[in-house]
């Protein structure tokens, strides 16, 4: 009796470990930490089932789903890595969804004596200005973005030997947030964050400096768990979820677009 009670016990307690059968484990670019946080918990709290989230750059995202990695969702800071996905029979077409349009903004300490706010582009050229940190432009879109505004604006060749790259848009932000950098390129999403919005000053980069960060997500055609992942998507789609992409600086488009661009 007493060894089927500890067996029953044994059993219990290794189902209250396991994940959900119905969790859905989602892959998102690094711009989109508080949002999709917030949202996830929003979701579950409506009784959506468990989310799980990973964030990255996008590219190494997009490397990971490529390489097997056991996601069922990947929300991507551009539009190139989902349609990759979809051309390589990886991701489902006909889910492929443009959620929102990320801004890229220059962010300083609050106590920083950079006149971030008014001399935008031009505070890069300081002398007090040692490091300038953005995110890897190799595999993150607000990396490229970045290198495009530097281009546009005619400074990359004056300050590209400053750089300090992050993984992705969040390191990106951490290294100025730590004095690792005196100033960097983020997202807007990340100035207006919790915890962030209090500790700096940012400029929004002119958007059309650079290409637009059109965002998409689609749904990994190895999933077991579609129609979760469908739900959680769509959740996103509902008036209350996209006032807050709003809120964190995306701008989001009027109607869903389910076709490549």
């Amino acid at each position: 009796m007493r060894s089927k009670f500890l067996t029953s016990i044994w059993a219990l307690t290794m189902a209250l470990a396991m994940p959900s059968a119905a969790q859905v484990t989602v892959a998102a670019a690094a711009d989109l930490n508080a949002a999709l946080t917030e949202l996830a918990a929003s979701y579950e709290k409506s009784g959506g089932g468990a989310v799980r989230l990973s964030f990255g750059s996008s590219g190494n995202l997009f490397h990971q789903i490529q390489n097997g990695a056991p996601f069922d969702v990947f929300f991507s800071a551009d539009l190139d890595y989902p349609n990759r996905l979809i051309e390589a029979g990886l991701a489902e077409k006909s889910s492929f969804y443009r959620y929102a349009v990320g801004q890229l903004v220059l962010w300083v300490p609050a106590s920083s004596p950079l006149d971030v706010e008014h001399r935008g582009m031009d505070s890069l050229l300081d002398p007090s200005v040692k490091k300038i940190s953005l995110a890897n432009p190799e595999h993150a879109p607000y990396g490229r973005a970045a290198v495009a505004a530097l281009r546009h604006f005619g400074v990359y060749e004056k300050v590209s030997d400053r750089f300090v790259l992050g993984e992705n848009v969040s390191q990106a932000a951490q290294f100025v947030e730590s004095g690792n950098a005196q100033i960097g390129f983020v997202a807007l999403s990340h100035a207006l964050a919790p915890g962030m919005k209090e500790k700096g000053r940012y400029w929004i980069i002119p958007p059309d400096s650079y290409p637009s960060l059109q965002q998409a997500v689609v749904i990994l055609s190895h999933s077991s768990k579609k129609s979760d992942a469908a739900a959680f998507v769509d959740y996103l789609k509902r008036p209350q979820s996209t006032e807050v992409l709003r809120r964190y600086g995306f701008s989001v488009p009027e109607k869903a677009s389910e076709v490549k661009p």
